[in-house]
């Protein structure tokens, strides 16, 4: 059964830093892209990174940038979200999401396994 498994969220003061893993079993990092997604209470899910398959690629929303970096372990079958500067815009439950290829995108409908999620909060 393919399961992917969030962990590493938190609470946190503003300025703070977070790592959050995804852990994979029953599908391999070297076919699947990864996504990062976030849904704030009231809000819809959006896209916060994703990295490709083959590593060449990886790509981040505005809100993001220059703050959160996504990379992966593929020995461990694992990608990190390492989140720096956080802010309390960034509070939110963060899924993982897996999408076969290499296509590095942040569409929801490409995704084909999901996680159930990790809280963050950032308190100011």
């Amino acid at each position: 059964q393919v399961r992917l498994v969030e962990s590493g969220g938190g609470s946190v003061q503003a300025g703070e830093s977070l790592r959050l893993s995804c852990s994979l079993s029953e599908i391999t990092l070297k076919n699947y892209a990864i996504g990062w997604f976030r849904q704030a209470p009231g809000k819809e899910r959006e896209g916060v990174s994703c990295i490709g398959s083959s590593e060449r690629g990886t790509v981040y929303a505005d809100s993001v940038k220059g703050r959160f970096t996504v990379s992966k372990d593929n020995a461990k079958n694992t990608v990190y979200l390492q989140m720096t500067n956080l802010q309390p815009e960034d509070t939110a439950v963060y899924y993982c999401a897996a999408s076969w290829g290499d296509l590095v995108v942040m569409e929801e409908e490409e995704y084909d396994y999901w996680g159930q999620g990790t809280q963050v909060t950032v308190s100011s």
